[in-house]
């Protein structure tokens, strides 16, 4: 990975998490104050509850996301790595593959990422659309419009996607910054008009405010959570910009930012109820909304494309750690590594959010979904996070308690809250998460079946070798190079070279990928070779979860450690395996058969590993499951 990030001055770093981070919880006043007090919520819009309401999103700002995230996860790091799946591998590393635990860590982990999938669906389609509906404010004529302007801006997003980011992603901050600016000073304009709103500070409006209402509170809270989404993007985006710029860009300007406009908005509804329709847009008057529309679905499209570079970084991941199947994978920038591109994720997730965009019509139906998906998330990251500190940091189990004890009431009640929308379109995100859920643990749990199919049939690989050189083959002159799976025998590509060509290269290296489930792995830590005799050698190479697989590129290392590759005398020999479902104890003949499809559309090995095509052998192999 490039060192840019560790060079640049925290101001600047600040600046871009500004643009990269908080895009998302930064468009949480455009829905939030409208939607808790929504109809169909059957809260009052009354003196009391106003307060109550805006205390509870200032203090859940205060705890959620100051103390949670940005105190507690933020530390919970892999190697200075977050979101969900970096969390997972930590997490992982910290109970061994024989603990009781593993499987279910395992699987809170692949729970929590697929939910962030949802939440990288409905982001998009919530954020632009209620930019987009100032516009009814402004001329209730042009309602019918807002949909497919809305699918529209959402379209040349996704087209944008190929190109990256690095020519336009200059302007994020700055254009992020001017949004929690107008933020904050719309809601100071709306407090100096209303400075009652102030009150709202006291936590004990919050308390009373779920005293004294009960169930209508409980249900508001599916709401209140609206105003904490894009809390998990500053976790899942530390490896970008470090914990520091994070943290200053949250205290200096996001949390200044949202409280004044949320106690701004508050203000606001006590002089004017009837703004509750849009509370955000009326914030100034008339003359404002078309300036602030553009405003917004800037600030909107800037959140969504944080969102869909998330998916793509955490796809990566997901197929590096083996919960996915290797899929073509674009790097957008010579500069930095991190810009990535994935066609098949970005088409499938536009075509999905445009479905989400049309379905449901509306912010407000959109509402229901986002919650659930964001506080599913919350569950599972508190949840990992326990794990992480009490089995790998060996934190006291009383602390360990403490510390996300508090958290997960905290998460669950706001779960639970969303839960009641499950009818209401809670079901989308959960839907989207039970698929994507259910595809990892086919993927994950058709590797280990062909892994162990492969081990039962292995020939050990020294013995093998021993007996090869009691009478060798015909020698060819270049070097060959099998790909042998971890802990696997004789590769079946030289079985199968053996047996048809009957010739053995001057030089023959076994070549083993290894995995860690770290971010990166150091060049001088990237290969290590053993001779085995009779010029072959065993070349393992290590790769971290974000590292670029460039198997030549790591091969020029072995240099430092006595073998030398000439590329034109280098052949690769990939066995390209066709994976054949059967009745047995693997799993259902049916999930067999998806995991069949699912490797026989998988990206092909020698791209993935960025081999030179025109050096590459390819030998079948079947392999029963």
């Amino acid at each position: 990975m490039t060192p840019h990030p560790q060079k640049s001055p925290v101001a600047i770093l600040t600046l871009g998490a500004l643009g990269v981070v908080y895009g998302d919880i930064g468009t949480s006043p455009l829905y939030t104050m409208k939607e808790v007090f929504s109809a169909e919520h059957g809260l009052a819009l009354s003196e009391a509850n106003l307060f109550g309401v805006v205390s509870l999103i200032v203090w859940g700002l205060i705890i959620i996301v100051s103390l949670k995230y940005v105190v507690l996860v933020l530390r919970a790091n892999n190697r200075g790595e977050g979101g969900i799946m970096a969390l997972t591998a930590l997490a992982l590393s910290a109970v061994s593959r024989k603990s009781q635990w593993y499987h279910p860590v395992l699987l809170i982990g692949m729970i929590g990422a697929a939910m962030f999938y949802g939440d990288g669906v409905i982001t998009p389609a919530i954020s632009v659309l209620s930019a987009i509906e100032g516009l009814e404010i402004a001329t209730p004529a042009l309602k019918p419009y807002v949909v497919p302007l809305t699918v529209a801006v959402l379209v040349a997003l996704y087209m944008l996607q190929r190109r990256g980011t690095a020519g336009i992603g200059k302007w994020f901050g700055p254009i992020v910054l001017l949004w929690f600016i107008a933020l904050g000073l719309m809601g100071i304009v709306n407090i100096v008009a209303n400075p009652s709103i102030l009150a709202a500070l006291n936590p004990l409006h919050a308390v009373s405010f779920l005293a004294q209402n009960g169930w209508l509170a409980f249900v508001a809270l599916g709401a209140v959570v609206l105003a904490f989404t894009g809390a998990e993007a500053l976790y899942a985006d530390m490896g970008h910009f470090g914990r520091k710029p994070i943290r200053f860009a949250w205290f200096l300007v996001v949390f200044p930012g949202l409280a004044l406009n949320y106690l701004g908005q508050g203000g606001l509804l006590l002089s004017n109820p009837e703004a509750i329709s849009n509370p955000f847009y009326q914030q100034l008057g008339p003359w404002s909304i078309y300036p602030l529309v553009v405003l917004a679905t800037m600030a909107t499209v800037i959140a969504s494309q944080a969102t869909i570079s998330g998916t793509f970084s955490m796809t990566q991941q997901a197929i590096a750690l083996g919960f996915l199947p290797r899929m073509r994978v674009l790097y957008t920038s010579e500069r930095e590594i991190g810009q990535i591109y994935i066609p098949a994720v970005n088409w499938m997730q536009c075509i999905v959010v445009i479905l989400a965009v049309v379905g449901f019509g509306s912010s407000t139906n959109l509402a229901a979904a986002y919650g659930i998906a964001v506080t599913v998330t919350m569950l599972m990251t508190t949840i990992l996070t326990f794990f992480v500190i009490r089995y790998k940091w060996r934190y006291n189990l009383l602390l360990c308690w403490a510390a996300t004890g508090f958290f997960l009431i905290i998460d669950f009640a706001f779960f639970s809250a969303t839960a009641l929308k499950l009818l209401h379109g809670g079901w989308f995100p959960l839907a989207l998460g039970a698929t994507m859920v259910f595809i990892m643990l086919t993927w994950n749990t058709g590797r280990e079946l062909v892994f162990e199919n492969l081990k039962k049939h292995a020939i050990p690989l020294g013995s093998f070798l021993q007996s090869l050189f009691l009478s060798p083959p015909h020698r060819v002159p270049g070097t060959a190079i099998f790909f042998r799976a971890e802990g696997d025998g004789v590769p079946h590509a030289m079985l199968h070279n053996l047996l048809h060509n009957k010739v053995l290269h001057d030089r023959t290296v076994f070549l083993t990928v290894f995995n860690a489930d770290i971010p990166q792995i150091a060049q001088s830590e990237r290969v290590a070779v053993e001779p085995l005799g009779h010029e072959c050698y065993q070349i393992n190479v290590y790769f971290g979860f974000k590292d670029d697989r460039n198997i030549p590129q790591a091969l020029q290392l072995c240099k430092q450690q006595g073998l030398a590759f000439e590329p034109m005398e280098t052949s690769y020999f990939i066995a390209r395996q066709t994976v054949i479902p059967s009745i047995g104890s693997g799993m259902a003949l049916w999930r067999e058969s998806l995991y069949a499809a699912m490797s026989r559309n998988a990206r092909d090995a020698a791209d993935f590993f960025r081999l030179p095509t025109n050096r590459v052998i390819e030998l079948g192999a079947q392999i029963e499951i």
